[in-house]
């Protein structure tokens, strides 16, 4: 098999590929010929050692892959029926960037017909933070107003989606030059985050009443316009901090800047107010196996039903990580980025 390391903290060029033995599935597991990896900033922010609970260097980061099943392991459950040639989405607890995967059977999804093991790629880690997030943390419901920064990329287009199947009016950030893209998702209102303030465009176009939920990933400042966005009864969700990676390696300068801007929320401010802030960490969540099965099979669902599109935005082979990494960090991505294994 082959793997990407993180060697070392630092740019895209600390990534290396190296080869090591094939592993075996055990009792109740299958083994994955991983054909696509999903990319997400988790994994800068791991390479650039700005990732808590990170393993210890060198490990191979990575929450997602997708490819076929060509080696079954004794005793799968009851009711599970996996076979050599399957086609599967497998989520990783770290150890995505690998051409091999061993994987709970109780943890892979079958790929629906007709959907390419790009798209599967890109399925698991946006959808499941959208999901979460919106509908099990921010309670959303029919005819509330979202706001979700980097709408236009991959969680974000993720959100979009999903916020429009639960008849949501829809607010977003992102460059001008994405804002098509973002339409076409579901943004009912892009707002240029160069050019524009969000939360002035928020309370304008809403009459002053602000959103139910913002989804938030951005950091620093950010997270209190995001919180004073929110109407009556509002979550905000936060579940990144990308302002302190602006560049492709570690500024620590910068880091600390926007750490200083972070807002820190008074619990008598959010009573007062009847607002609320959640925190999400989707890395943290690997033990709610329940929760995490049940958002998937949702997911699964609306996608055989083409109610979500997994939007692939750039797909590189899997040497080219390091690539990958550096057009995320660009801001040149809309959709997902993915890594390719013939």
């Amino acid at each position: 098999m082959r793997a990407i390391y993180i060697t070392r903290h630092g740019g895209p060029e600390v990534l290396e590929l190296r080869s090591a033995p094939d592993p075996a599935p055990g009792t109740g597991q299958v083994r994955v010929r991983v054909k696509a990896v999903g990319v997400n900033f988790a994994d800068i922010m791991m390479r650039m050692g700005m990732y808590p609970g990170a393993p210890a260097i060198p490990f191979v980061p990575g929450y997602e892959a997708a490819g076929v099943v060509d080696a079954v392991g004794p005793g799968l459950p009851r009711g599970l029926s996996f076979k050599e040639g399957d086609r599967v989405v497998v989520p990783c607890d770290y150890g995505g960037y690998s051409d091999t995967s061993i994987a709970k059977a109780t943890e892979v999804f079958a790929i629906p017909e007709g959907k390419s093991f790009e798209e599967a790629a890109a399925l698991t880690v946006n959808y499941l933070t959208a999901y979460l997030a919106l509908v099990e943390q921010g309670n959303l419901q029919e005819g509330r107003r979202v706001l979700i920064h980097g709408a236009a990329g991959g969680v974000g287009i993720a959100a979009a989606q999903i916020a429009k199947i639960y008849g949501a009016e829809v607010f977003g950030t992102a460059s001008a030059s994405k804002h098509a893209a973002a339409r076409k998702e579901g943004v009912d209102h892009p707002i240029d985050y160069r050019t524009e303030d969000f939360e002035e465009v928020v309370k304008r176009l809403t009459g002053g009443r602000g959103v139910h939920v913002a989804l938030d990933p951005i950091g620093g400042v950010n997270f209190a316009k995001s919180y004073r966005s929110l109407a009556i009864g509002g979550k905000l969700i936060v579940y990144g901090f990308s302002a302190g990676a602006p560049g492709r390696s570690r500024q620590l300068m910068s880091l600390l800047w926007h750490w200083l801007r972070t807002p820190s929320f008074s619990p008598f401010d959010m009573m007062s107010s009847n607002r609320g802030v959640i925190g999400l960490h989707l890395g943290r969540m690997t033990g709610e196996t329940e929760i995490l099965k049940a958002a998937m099979i949702k997911l699964v669902g609306w996608w055989t039903e083409g109610r979500i599109r997994p939007v692939v935005g750039a797909s590189y082979a899997f040497e080219e990580a390091a690539k990958a990494h550096a057009f995320i960090q660009d801001r040149g991505n809309t959709g997902k980025v993915v890594l390719t294994i013939p």
